[in-house]
């Protein structure tokens, strides 16, 4: 096995990785800068959701090598990932009405 392989560059480098950053980087400015915009509330929520999933499959993908293992390993976070999601669905209401009776104020 060579060097490079051992290093993981045998999976496109050192490249690879800055221009999935600069992907990350894009992405976070766009998600800062759709604060200052007058955009309709769910359509803000749904656009912010979309880039975050999108940041946290570049970042799964690239970052953790998911994108260069088996895919059963890959299978294996997906239903951890759904139980997080439905958690938050779950528990989103009561922070609703918590909110609701000024316990956040």
């Amino acid at each position: 096995m060579t060097a490079t392989a051992e290093h993981g560059e045998s999976h496109g480098g050192m490249r690879l990785m800055y221009i999935v950053w600069v992907w990350l980087i894009v992405l976070t400015v766009a998600e800062v800068l759709l604060a200052y915009f007058q955009v309709p509330l769910t359509v803000m929520l749904l656009l912010l959701i979309g880039m975050s999933l999108i940041k946290s499959v570049l970042i799964m993908a690239y970052f953790m090598h998911l994108r260069f293992d088996r895919a059963s390993l890959t299978w294996t976070l997906i239903p951890a990932m759904v139980i997080c999601i439905l958690l938050m669905c779950i528990f989103f209401p009561d922070s609703v009405r918590l909110g609701s009776i000024g316990l956040f104020d």
